[in-house]
């Protein structure tokens, strides 16, 4: 088993059977950070949980976790505990936010072991030998195994130990102890050498890692981050060989010509020119109020190009003690990259605003005629922009997400980063937007930085918030095609499209809920359709070895007359009010009416196999519903007649997921559960196709027409939201640009706002977010749990969620209005049900009156300033 604490809201503790991959228990955690949780491995189903000013004793049994608080009592102050050990006889060991040890018995706190540490006690940890502690102090301390101390190790006053260091992880084995520190360091001690740690891992801290280059001639490279540290890395040893700390956060480096100068770009403007071979300061110069992004020797180590977030470049002479000697002024943003042509003479330079410009060198006059450097050769390529590299940028993209690209002219290979951590190598030049590629996972936050080594034999990245520096190395054709014996690390992921952008290399985070939906498969052995034709080749080899003549069928009939049930497990946005106030939903092959007065059921029985979806036309008097085929068909059917006017089948495969009509009711938009998730757009009085394109390789959960503009749809998905545009026969789209706004989610439900430009789509984390086609410009907490409904009404919106609360909210998500807890106690006296409530599927709400479809088979309504009425449906869910 597997215990985890999540951060959420209610910092969620779960216990799991890991093996099978399933949940065995779950509960609140605690309404303040929790730290450490442990199993006490004398009692099997016993945990301790710490944190924020707490100590909980958990016991789980069966598939009940329930906790106890620790009592502090008078025998010591209420702390934050940091770190929990278990012991035999019902003993546990905390380490406390101000150094101490706090000993319990059972719940009660007996005893307290003061200043165990000089500060915080961050880690703890237990073994045969007994237990290791570690602290912000800086101090390893060892104890037995009934907390006797036995030595104290301070890796502070150790050979390559600093001031201000702090232990954040403790290991202890045998006669050797690991030790991992607040600045991303691994010690390694051995217990008799106590006064020798050995330093087996570094890396930078704190801000962000941005800066990076590689050695003109040697296999080495240099980093520098936020955290004020230059570091110059052996690429063969894999080791750290020199440090420098700064006085200020560096954000750019280079290496002059010969590799014997470093310049080093500060974020407050500056830059300094260091001698690598002692790191001594050779110039400092600050000529600029802003960060100094990016900087370039020349080829002939003359002249150093330095760009800043003034929107400048600044040229220096190197022979002249740096002096400047030139200035480029024409960009109207913040300076990204630079390159010098082979011979010197040009610089090329790219800027937030997504311009590409060209200077003469070294005054840095502006080149006006693009002509006169077509053909130009170049001593290297970081340009994100620029013909030679339009391939990086997907189809029907403006994205702005790459943020660094260095090119192999020797291989004609390309590698980018960009903000989805994903690391990805192309063939360049890459012409023709949404070029294939192949890509690769590894870094957590956004890829700031890539460089080429100097033999070309493998490729730096770093990550920006991860702080991580990665060493890839370059496999060449003949190692990739297997002709060559080398062991390749499947690590990768081929990609043929513009959509791999996130198809392959993100593990999706989901709701288990979400998890199971995408894991239906709606592939049949036999699909309906195929019945007949199987009836029929029965039938002929019946008549070929003769059977008795066949009785006749019973005179009695059955009727349909009543349906219990809804499917609400995986599907979505498919509960609405007819014209006349009826309800419409569907359950199996089964199109339902339903008319709460009178608590009966009219059926619509066109369909053969599952219906997936549903939607209603605009006036309320026909509805579409689309069903499970190898063949599907969607049905759009009169809801007061049940007579089927228009059958529409032919360009979709396993079924439709998602139906909507156009704003007029003419055209009807439908997506399909294949490879691609297609997307066809239907006139559906005439059957006719009208537009079609491929939507997502990831799963689409809905898709919403605009309801002013006949020509816009938006769809929302695993991990994406797309905005459509119909033009002529076809569909063109622009991915959602999450920014730095938003993390990219699961998004479960979308609707457009009253404005023409904005739209608003719930996510999986129970957050809504807010876009302006097709930017996003802020995110709203509003469920603990995936919304998986979102509706518009005439001032407002209304949301429900996994978590089994519905909300009203203003027009722009600044305000909930009211929320709606739907709990037993908020029916009429007079409703039917037990009291389940968790995951509305689905709202639609008509004169005040709202209706709710849930996950779990059920649907009930009510008035939003009053009782819920209660149940009008209820049912099973997925499975038997």
């Amino acid at each position: 088993r597997l215990a985890s604490v999540g951060l959420d809201a209610k910092n969620t503790v779960c216990i799991w059977e890991w093996k099978k991959g399933k949940i065995l228990a779950t509960a609140t955690g605690h309404s303040d950070r929790i730290f450490d949780i442990s199993w006490d491995p004398f009692q099997q189903n016993r945990l301790v949980s710490c944190g924020v000013k707490h100590i909980k004793f958990w016991s789980l049994c069966g598939n009940a976790l329930t906790p106890k608080r620790g009592i502090f009592g008078k025998t010591g102050d209420l702390q934050t505990i940091l770190c929990v050990a278990s012991a035999k006889d019902d003993i546990t060991y905390s380490g406390a936010l101000n150094g101490d040890i706090y000993v319990w018995k059972g719940l009660n706190l007996t005893r307290t072991v003061q200043s165990a540490h000089g500060a915080g006690i961050f880690s703890m940890y237990s073994c045969e030998e007994g237990f290791a502690t570690g602290g912000r102090d800086g101090c390893i301390r060892l104890w037995d195994v009934d907390f006797k101390p036995v030595t104290k190790i301070d890796l502070r006053e150790a050979e390559q130990g600093y001031k201000g260091l702090s232990i954040r992880s403790v290991c202890w084995r045998a006669d050797r102890i690991l030790a991992g520190t607040q600045d991303s360091e691994i010690f390694e001690v051995m217990v008799r050498e106590r006064d020798k740690p050995l330093l087996i891992m570094q890396g930078h801290s704190e801000g962000e890692l941005w800066a990076l280059d590689v050695h003109p001639k040697k296999p080495l490279a240099v980093t520098g981050s936020d955290d004020r540290s230059v570091r110059l890395w052996s690429l063969v040893d894999h080791a750290l060989i020199a440090r420098c700390n700064m006085e200020e956060a560096v954000r750019s480096v280079a290496f002059s010509l010969d590799g014997s100068q470093l310049a080093l770009g500060m974020k407050d403007g500056s830059f300094t020119v260091l001698r690598v071979r002692d790191m001594t300061e050779v110039v400092h110069i600050k000529d600029r109020k802003e960060v100094i992004h990016e900087m370039k020797f020349s080829p002939d180590g003359t002249y150093l190009a330095v760009g800043s977030n003034d929107g400048l470049v600044d040229i220096y002479a190197v022979a002249q003690r740096y002096k400047k000697v030139g200035e480029c002024s024409k960009s109207t943003s913040f300076i990204t990259h630079l390159d010098w042509s082979l011979d010197g003479k040009v610089l090329q330079s790219n800027d937030g605003a997504g311009e590409r410009l060209f200077y003469r060198m070294p005054m840095g006059k502006p080149i006006i005629n693009k002509e006169e450097v077509k053909g130009q050769r170049w001593a290297s390529w970081s340009s994100v922009l620029g013909s030679e590299v339009s391939g990086i940028w997907p189809k029907y993209s403006d994205s702005t997400t790459v943020n660094a690209v260095d090119a192999n002219l020797t291989a004609a290979v390309l590698v980018t980063g960009g903000d989805l951590g994903l690391v990805k190598l192309y063939r360049f030049p890459c012409l023709r937007k949404g070029a294939k590629f192949k890509k690769y996972i590894g870094h957590s936050a956004h890829v700031t930085n890539v460089r080429w080594s100097s033999d070309l034999q493998c490729v730096l990245t770093t990550g920006g918030a991860d702080h991580a520096l990665f060493q890839w190395r370059f496999l060449p054709e003949e190692v990739m095609n297997g002709g060559l014996d080398v062991n390749i690390q499947e690590s990768h992921g081929d990609s043929n499209s513009e959509e791999s952008d996130s198809d392959v290399s993100d593990v999706p985070e989901l709701d288990s809920d979400i998890e199971q939906e995408t894991q239906i498969n709606y592939d049949r052995q036999v699909y309906k359709e195929d019945l007949h034709q199987l009836r029929q080749q029965s039938r002929e080899k019946k008549q070929q070895v003769g059977s008795l003549k066949r009785q006749k069928g019973p005179n009695q009939g059955l009727r349909l007359q009543f349906v219990h049930g809804y499917r609400g497990y995986d599907c979505r946005n498919n509960l609405f009010y007819t014209q006349s106030g009826e309800v419409v939903y569907h359950v199996a092959a089964v199109g339902v009416v339903y008319n709460r007065q009178l608590h009966s059921q009219r059926f619509y029985l066109g369909h053969d196999d599952d219906i997936l979806s549903l939607s209603i036309h605009p006036l309320k008097d026909y509805a579409a519903t689309g069903q499970v085929g190898r063949d599907p068909a969607v049905h759009v059917w009169d809801v007061q007649t049940l007579r089927c006017l228009s059958l529409l089948r032919g360009h979709h495969q396993r079924g439709v997921c998602a139906l909507d009509f156009s704003a007029d009711g003419k055209n009807l938009v439908s997506v399909g559960v294949d490879d691609r998730h297609s997307i066809v757009v239907w006139d559906w009085k005439r059957g006719e196709k009208l537009a079609t394109a491929r939507g997502q390789k990831e799963k689409i959960f809905v898709v919403k027409c605009h309801p002013m503009l006949m020509d816009k749809l938006v769809t929302v998905g695993i991990k994406h939201i797309r905005f459509w545009k119909h033009a002529g026969g076809g569909l063109t789209f622009r991915r959602g640009a999450f920014r730095s706004v938003g993390r990219p989610e699961t998004m479960m439900s979308v609707c457009y706002g009253r404005s023409e430009a904005l739209v608003f789509s719930g996510a999986a984390t129970g957050d809504v977010y807010i876009w302006k086609e097709p930017v996003l410009l802020k995110t709203v907490k509003a469920h603990d749990g995936p919304v998986f409904a979102m509706f518009s009404l005439d001032k407002g919106f209304v949301t429900g969620g996994k978590d089994g609360v519905v909300e009203l909210w203003d027009d722009m998500f600044d305000r909930c209005l009211k929320t709606y807890a739907i709990k037993r106690t908020t029916l009429s006296p007079g409703s039917k049900g037990d009291g389940r409530m968790d995951g509305w599927r689905d709202g639609w709400m008509d004169d005040g009156w709202m209706d709710d479809g849930w996950m779990d088979g059920w649907m009930m309504d009510g008035w939003m300033d009053g009782w819920m009425d209660g149940w009008m449906v209820d049912g099973w869910m997925d499975g038997w």
